[in-house]
């Protein structure tokens, strides 16, 4: 997605440790008319899928997906990294590393809320070495649900989770896919460049 690319270039800042900071318009302050054309091309990418739930993870994909939600009319789910006192009753929990925070998460999904007869899609900011990615489809297969495919914003690509989980069979669809990155210069360079 040009658009993107062109708006990580301009915004986006390459830190020390494989780090891309892209906080001023994607997961700190958001840009709302740049959501909305994300969501039109996930709805241009899975139009063959038939989805009835967007499942993300706490906290950054959350206003993604709740944009992303809107373009296919269906309701957003978000796993949390905490148990808290308003999840009543029984959940799906799975375990996640975030490479971002460095640290080991579960994840949990009321069991009311994701079940046989959902068609979920996962969407989610940031793939990187496929961990969260992967814990969000255990928790669909766990509750029984049909895992359609992940739409992700920013790959990766240079870390290998997201061609390692294509290789295996999972529908990924990446909308910017980064090779490299140099901190010292700043310089990021996509998949498909010239």
């Amino acid at each position: 997605m040009q658009l993107l690319k062109d708006k990580i270039r301009e915004k986006g800042k390459v830190g020390a440790g494989n780090v891309l900071k892209v906080d001023s318009f994607l997961n700190h302050q958001m840009d709302i008319e740049l959501f909305n054309e994300f969501g039109r091309e996930f709805k241009k990418r899975f139009a063959d899928a038939e989805i009835n739930k967007i499942l993300t993870i706490e906290a950054s994909g959350i206003g993604i997906a709740c944009i992303v939600a809107q373009s296919f009319g269906v309701p957003v789910l978000f796993a949390k990294k905490n148990k808290t006192k308003n999840i009543a009753g029984e959940v799906y929990t799975s375990r996640v590393e975030s490479f971002t925070h460095g640290r080991v998460y579960d994840i949990i999904v009321a069991k009311e809320f994701l079940g046989k007869g959902d068609k979920v899609l996962i969407i989610d900011d940031f793939l990187a070495n496929g961990a969260a990615l992967e814990g969000l489809i255990s928790l669909v297969k766990d509750s029984e649900a049909e895992f359609v495919g992940a739409g992700i914003i920013i790959e990766k690509g240079f870390q290998g989770g997201g061609d390692r989980l294509r290789q295996s069979g999972i529908r990924v669809e990446s909308l910017a896919i980064v090779e490299s990155m140099d901190d010292k210069n700043g310089t990021i360079v996509f998949r498909g460049d010239e």
